[in-house]
């Protein structure tokens, strides 16, 4: 296990935090019943989910779909390393969790730029004996970056599943795709992309009516359709696998998603709308609740 994440200084970490301002893997964290979040950030979290009172549904099945798709690479495809940018914060079910259970040598790197994720990172590498896992403290803008740092783990000669799981959608036109296809650029014949993305194709209203509650606190926020979602591969020579770019819950759906363990009914019932949304079973899913396209394509 390595990382510049664990050579940081406590105490500049903490200084780089801003809790006057909601962060996009803060949010996502109080929507998985994380706890490594702000007041701002549940502040955020809760305005999304009174906007669109089922929307925890996308990043739970966002998640749910990441999981799948990990599963699917490294026991059909025998995928062995991973490049995870935009990680979040570690939660039940990490990347390296899923791949070193099916392939004990697994490689993973993992990139955010949040110092919050950053000082969480010691959790992130908890690799299995055999397997190695990093994380690099950098932006999805700085590809070369990410690629030059990703290249201390992870052997380009060999393939690599690119994750880019609900990142995008914080990120332009002008900058999104010239990125994605540098990094795809750089991966091997054999390689993987693994992307999900908010849509206004599926739910318009709900969807919109969240994106505003972002958009009010200063967040990118672009919502793209299938075609669009579609681009990033087809721009990059990869070949989608089936069923190509469909809503989250029904890619590849193995109706597997954990269900968390239940509180007795008082103590649920004492709990604000956002603190139950972790006792939230994910199962019951319907095509009305999903905002989320994914979808895998190979590089030849």
């Amino acid at each position: 296990m390595s990382g510049d994440a664990l050579s940081q200084d406590p105490a500049e970490l903490r200084r780089r935090i801003d809790t006057t301002k909601a962060h996009p893997a803060r949010v996502y964290d109080v929507f998985l019943g994380g706890k490594d979040n702000y007041p701002v950030d549940r502040a955020a979290a809760a305005a999304a989910l009174a906007a669109n009172p089922r929307g925890y549904l996308d990043v739970r099945h966002n998640r749910d779909f990441m999981r799948r798709a990990v599963t699917r690479l490294a026991t059909e495809d025998g995928i062995r390393q991973f490049l995870d940018i935009g990680t979040g914060l570690p939660t039940a079910e990490n990347v390296h969790t899923i791949a070193q259970r099916i392939i004990p040598d697994s490689r993973v790197v993992y990139v955010d730029n949040d110092p919050v994720v950053l000082a969480h990172a010691r959790a992130l590498l908890t690799s299995g004996p055999e397997g190695m896992t990093d994380y690099i403290d950098a932006d999805f803008m700085t590809p070369s970056e990410i690629l030059e740092k990703a290249g201390k783990t992870l052997d380009f000669d060999q393939p690599i599943a690119l994750c880019l799981v609900a990142i995008l959608h914080f990120v332009e036109d002008e900058q999104a795709y010239p990125i994605v296809r540098e990094l795809v650029e750089a991966l091997p014949p054999g390689s993987r992309l693994v992307l999900s993305h908010l849509t206004e194709d599926l739910n318009p209203e709900n969807i919109r009516a969240v994106q505003r509650t972002y958009t009010e606190r200063g967040f990118t926020f672009v919502l793209r359709s299938r075609a669009e979602v579609e681009r990033f591969f087809t721009e990059s020579s990869l070949t989608l696998d089936e069923p190509g770019v469909v809503p989250a819950h029904h890619w590849r759906a193995d109706h597997a998603a954990p269900v968390p363990d239940q509180p007795d009914a008082a103590y649920l019932e004492s709990l604000d709308a956002i603190e139950r949304v972790r006792y939230a079973d994910i199962n019951d899913v319907t095509d009305a609740d999903i905002n989320v396209y994914g979808g895998v394509g190979a590089k030849a």
